[in-house]
């Protein structure tokens, strides 16, 4: 059986591997993750996108400052036309600052520069079936994010 689990790269990890190897588990295959190289996208494109829109609430209201700009527009110098195109972009980049900044308070870890923060590190034990549970306690009690277990098949 092989045993998969994650870990943060941390102190719990070599924790858990010490105890793993007291307990007499030897084979024992630790994988760090590389941390992303490039820069993480802000706009969603055709074939990615992550859910969450910057640009709803600034059209929103791209539209209602267009309206308001378009109708103050006749009685101001420049006419309909220009103030209703400035409340629009007015509007549009109200509301994109908006929304940003509610996705940033929403979530102030989102990474915006690469290769921040420590990686992740996969851990791969080779057990006996009947030893899959004591090894999944182990890593539980040392703080994996997740654990998978594996049966092999025995056509040897």
């Amino acid at each position: 059986m092989q045993v998969f689990a994650t870990f943060d790269h941390s102190s719990y990890l070599e924790l858990a591997i010490s105890k793993l190897e007291e307990k007499g588990f030897n084979e024992i295959f630790a994988v760090p993750l590389d941390k992303r190289t490039e820069d993480p996208k802000l706009f969603d494109t055709l074939h990615r996108s992550d859910g969450e829109s910057l640009i709803n609430k600034g059209m929103f209201l791209a539209v209602i400052f267009s309206v308001i700009g378009a109708s103050r527009g006749f009685v101001l110098e420049w006419g309909p036309i220009f103030w209703g195109l400035i409340g629009a972009a007015f509007g549009f980049i109200l509301g994109f600052i908006f929304d940003f900044c509610v996705i940033k308070l929403k979530n102030p870890k989102m990474k915006l520069f690469k290769g921040k923060g420590t990686g992740e590190v996969i851990l791969i034990i080779n057990c006996r079936e009947e030893d899959g549970k004591e090894v999944e306690d182990i890593l539980w009690d040392y703080l994996t994010l997740g654990v998978a277990k594996v049966k092999q098949d025995k056509k040897s």
